[in-house]
């Protein structure tokens, strides 16, 4: 699949978003090693630190299915102007199951896309190094 098929699937899942209160949707695409897409989208409270991102979303929902392994992600903002990267919390939590190579793509259209890479997003990652122990 390439990174633009990956960054569509996340953008038509965005317009599943629920956004009452920032009207800012967003949309995830994670690749799992099998070929399984698996979308997620933010949803909301009005507790915002109870908001959960579309990428945790995608994230648990995958695990949830037994998947631990993925290729790619992809993350679309369609309100904004400009590609908008995952948040702090996201990143920390995709390093539980990527490594630094793992490919990022995040955009708010399709002509507007950042390829990047998880250890460009959240360098000198540490924790990993409490998995060899």
């Amino acid at each position: 699949m390439t990174h633009n098929e990956l960054f569509a699937l996340a953008f038509a899942a965005a317009s599943k978003a629920y956004a009452p209160y920032s009207n800012f949707r967003v949309g995830a695409a994670l690749l799992c090693d099998d070929g399984t897409v698996i979308t997620g989208v933010n949803v909301e409270n009005r507790s915002y630190g109870l908001t959960i991102c579309a990428e945790r979303t995608a994230l648990t929902t995958a695990v949830t299915q037994g998947k631990t392994k993925f290729t790619a992600l992809a993350i679309a903002t369609p309100d904004a102007q400009y590609p908008v990267s995952p948040c702090g919390a996201c990143r920390q939590v995709l390093s539980e199951f990527v490594q630094a190579d793992f490919p990022i793509y995040f955009g708010s259209t399709s002509d507007n896309i950042i390829a990047t890479t998880m250890g460009e997003l959240f360098p000198f990652d540490a924790l990993h190094e409490l998995k060899k122990q």
